[in-house]
């Protein structure tokens, strides 16, 4: 029989000082994506990886003025293509975030694309996670973006770890692994024809653990569902759904009162969250570092569908 985890000794052990090599690599690749493109946007949903991917923005770009405030502005707006099914929280996070740090912000509404008639549900409660692949793609040709910088990470999901830090997109907003280009020495080639466009990585390299580290020493506000908190939820297939609007209980299901907290954050109808106590970003190390599932693999019900369910979707576009 195994002997309990020492959480405190076990944090104790960690060693923060490849933060600073990780932080120096995003930078660098988030000025190589200024200095080659002509209209790059920043993708950001408020999840926590796209908070740390803005504040390595704001040190890539403005000047610190002391503490968590900094002086100028960001040399692309931010972009989220909003499913109509995001949390309340997260919108009212990503509203106020961008208010304080003066920042443009452009969103595509999925909405908008089924008003179109670009996308067509099955029924009004179906998962809209993967139509936004649509409205993605309608927002690039719209604003005529030439790059999005997202944050992803590849010890995510094996689609995920497949991908290249600057990742081609075709005319048709797709992605072929088998024709993604070498990346020796941090050397990248961004050449595109009219029309492609790129994707860029700049926390590819990042695991949720240095993600949490980083979110600890920088202070860096999230989305409060991030932490411990009470929610009802119901129990299905192994996970927790979280009772919604758009995800009410099924026949013979029992809804619940639990404590809990969010590893990721997208759609409502997709997402859910883990029980949990942790309520600061030293708790959620602390969980992290016990943990032997990704936070995909433990909450995403969409990438349930199929084992190759996420590398699917990105070929067609996703993000």
């Amino acid at each position: 029989m195994n002997a309990p985890v020492n959480l405190e000794q076990l944090v104790a052990t960690v060693d923060h000082r490849h933060l600073d090599h990780l932080e120096e690599e995003a930078i660098f690749i988030l000025r190589e994506v200024a200095a080659a493109f002509e209209r790059p946007g920043l993708l950001f949903s408020s999840g926590k990886d796209s908070c740390v991917v803005l504040r390595l923005a704001e040190k890539a770009f403005k000047q610190r003025v002391s503490g968590n405030e900094f002086k100028g502005k960001l040399p692309f707006p931010l972009v989220h293509v909003d499913t109509g099914h995001n949390f309340p929280e997260v919108i009212e996070f990503r509203d106020r975030r961008v208010a304080e740090m003066g920042e443009r912000l452009v969103v595509g509404h999925l909405e908008d694309s089924i008003k179109k008639g670009t996308i067509r549900l099955a029924h009004p409660l179906e998962s809209r996670n993967g139509h936004q692949t649509v409205t993605l793609l309608e927002t690039i040709e719209e604003h005529r973006f030439d790059v999005l910088i997202g944050g992803a990470r590849r010890d995510e999901e094996k689609a995920r770890a497949k991908e290249r830090i600057f990742s081609h997109r075709d005319s048709f907003g797709q992605w072929q692994p088998k024709e993604q280009r070498p990346e020796l020495w941090n050397l990248f080639n961004t050449r595109i024809r009219p029309g492609e466009h790129f994707r860029a990585f700049p926390i590819s390299n990042w695991t949720e653990l240095d993600v949490w580290l980083y979110i600890q020493r920088e202070n860096i506000p999230l989305p409060q569902l991030y932490y411990a908190h009470e929610r009802q939820v119901i129990r299905r297939k192994g996970l927790l759904v979280p009772l919604t609007e758009v995800t009410p209980p099924e026949a013979g299901e029992t809804v619940e009162t639990a404590t809990v907290r969010f590893r990721t954050v997208g759609d409502m109808t997709c997402t859910c969250p883990v029980e949990s106590d942790a309520a600061s970003a030293a708790d959620i190390v602390a969980e992290t570092l016990t943990v032997t599932v990704s936070e995909r693999g433990a909450t995403r019900m969409d990438d349930r569908t199929s084992d190759a369910s996420m590398e699917r979707r990105k070929k067609e576009g996703y993000f």
